[in-house]
């Protein structure tokens, strides 16, 4: 299988090339902001992007153009592009993801089960610590892990999160989603989403040691795609949780 990577330059593409090399797969090439788009689509089976929000419209515009189908693995995406991702889904298979990880995946899928299971009277928290060059706040991941235990609670995240708490803020407001972003070093990404109630607290953490375990995930999910028809999907549904 041939896999083509957008944002081949950056360090998450170099461990894409490693990542689909072990995988036992052929790399189709890679392309990178100003670079030729169509033409990598053209040499693909799959496309893998990991490049920044502005390309996104482009790179959807060209698979759909050929019919071939997309992991898209770059954070800091906006409702706008949410929404581009949608139109896609229509025509060609889109797997969508703040983080590719498995371990995440299954993390999102507890998270989902506890927020469930526990009443509102646990409040959920969700802290993440990226390296010092990450410039988007918080996380895909911990935006990924908000929108689970939002799914587990059936409230939307959007109307029920807390952020950026500074100042008198009052009282925590019940049933919301609070999130906390740290910055520093070199901290591939380390995610603990925290319920606590009076008298207990379960916390559920997930560290990523370095970014080949997104790369790993990324190519597995990936090969899974090339089966399926058009529609927008998730790395729950590649691991089946």
């Amino acid at each position: 299988m041939k896999i083509g990577i957008i944002g081949s330059a950056g360090r998450m593409g170099q461990a894409l090339v490693e990542a689909i090399t072990a995988a036992g797969q052929s790399h189709a090439g890679g392309v990178d902001k100003g670079g030729d788009v169509a033409s990598l689509v053209a040499a693909s089976d799959v496309l893998v992007d990991f490049s920044s929000p502005v390309g996104l419209e482009a790179n959807l515009d060209a698979c759909i153009a050929a019919g071939k189908p997309i992991v898209i693995g770059t954070t800091g995406l906006e409702e706008r592009h949410h929404y581009l991702i949608d139109d896609a889904a229509r025509d060609i298979p889109v797997l969508q993801t703040g983080n590719t990880s498995l371990g995440v995946t299954m993390l999102a899928a507890l998270v989902r089960q506890a927020a469930a299971q526990l009443g509102d009277d646990w409040d959920i928290e969700i802290l993440e610590m990226h390296h010092r060059h990450k410039v988007d706040a918080p996380s895909g991941t911990a935006l990924l892990l908000g929108e689970a235990a939002a799914k587990g609670r059936n409230i939307d995240l959007k109307t029920n999160s807390e952020r950026g708490r500074d100042g008198i803020t009052g009282a925590r407001q019940p049933g919301t989603i609070g999130f906390a972003s740290l910055r520093g070093g070199s901290v591939a990404g380390d995610h603990v989403v925290i319920f606590a109630s009076d008298n207990e607290r379960i916390e559920l953490i997930h560290r990523a040691e370095n970014r080949a375990i997104f790369a790993k995930g990324a190519v597995k999910a990936a090969i899974w795609l090339t089966d399926r028809k058009a529609g927008r999907f998730g790395m729950n549904e590649v691991l089946g949780v």
